[in-house]
């Protein structure tokens, strides 16, 4: 299948680089110029700006857009509208806002335009091991695109899947992320109490070790703190500076839209709030309220 795409970043890059190994015919394009000519080593054609490469694609035209969410994909879909023609599709593989995604979806209906989102996971990994994607968007469609999916998912009949109409990808996609961060949370807070327990001397790459096996909390992203752990147990490289790209997020918001109660999902999100506070007003007054009724002793620093 021939397919264009727009965003080589490290994610879009390795996709490319999957597709092509799976026979397809890709045209490439990124602002960087070295990104093209790494997709180009790879075996795609190039193209030297969005119009180039709508130019290069035989209709029906398919376009996977892989650019940061918000203005970049705005921008992006906006003039590959104004470029194609009836029939031809727009995929969204980044981590856009599921509303966005919905009005963006009805505003290319309206031009006779096939709008499909796809919540993409599986990071760095995602070359060697395949990519979770969660599909939105005409079921016609998602099957003519059927042999994307196939190439890039983990097997032809996993980890991947129509999970509904425009938008559902995303919104999928966006929860997905609101429970790995709790997740993330929970080890995160589990190894800190072992590490703290210093009487015991724990090993905390062995215990990591032992827990991929057998163990109800086994998991790919234990798999992955192995491997964290076992380059440095006290991470002495790494500042307590947590960042989100925002769909933990997103999750919260829906959950109180929603009226769903989810404490851990927002309690993690919290925490890497909390975590670039490196000067805590919060914790000074805290310390300056508990000397004020209590005469509690206040650190100084």
């Amino acid at each position: 299948m021939q397919l264009g795409m727009i965003g080589l970043g490290r994610m879009g890059g390795n996709m490319t680089t999957r597709l092509l190994k799976g026979g397809h015919q890709l045209v490439a394009f990124d602002p960087n110029p070295e990104a093209v000519k790494t997709a180009l080593a790879s075996g795609a054609r190039p193209a030297t700006s969005i119009e180039d490469l709508a130019g290069q694609l035989q209709a029906p035209r398919a376009v996977w857009v892989m650019v940061p969410s918000g203005d970049p994909t705005e921008k992006t879909v906006q003039t590959l509208a104004g470029l194609l023609s009836k029939g031809d599709t727009i995929i969204d593989g980044g981590n856009s806002n599921y509303k966005d995604t919905v009005r963006r979806g009805a505003e290319l209906q309206a031009k006779g335009l096939h709008y499909v989102d796809v919540g993409t996971s599986g990071g760095i990994w995602g070359l060697k091991e395949g990519y979770s994607l969660m599909v939105g968007g005409e079921k016609a469609v998602v099957e003519r695109l059927r042999p994307l999916f196939e190439t890039l998912a983990p097997a032809v009949d996993r980890g991947w899947g129509h999970v509904g109409p425009g938008g559902a990808g995303h919104f999928t996609k966006m929860v997905h992320n609101g429970i790995e961060y709790g997740m993330m949370q929970a080890y995160a807070e589990g190894f800190a109490i072992m590490k703290k327990k210093e009487a015991f001397h724990l090993d905390l790459h062995q215990i990591s070790r032992i827990w991929q096996h057998g163990s109800v909390v086994r998991s790919w992203l234990l798999d992955l703190t192995a491997d964290a752990l076992g380059h440095d147990q006290d991470l002495k490289d790494i500042a307590p500076y947590v960042s989100d790209s925002g769909e933990g997020r997103w999750t919260v918001a829906e959950a109180i839209e929603l009226d769903v109660p989810a404490p851990i999902i927002t309690h993690s999100l919290i925490t890497r709030l909390r975590s670039r506070d490196g000067e805590s007003y919060t914790d000074r007054l805290l310390a300056a309220m508990r000397n004020q009724f209590g005469g509690h002793a206040i650190k100084k620093q």
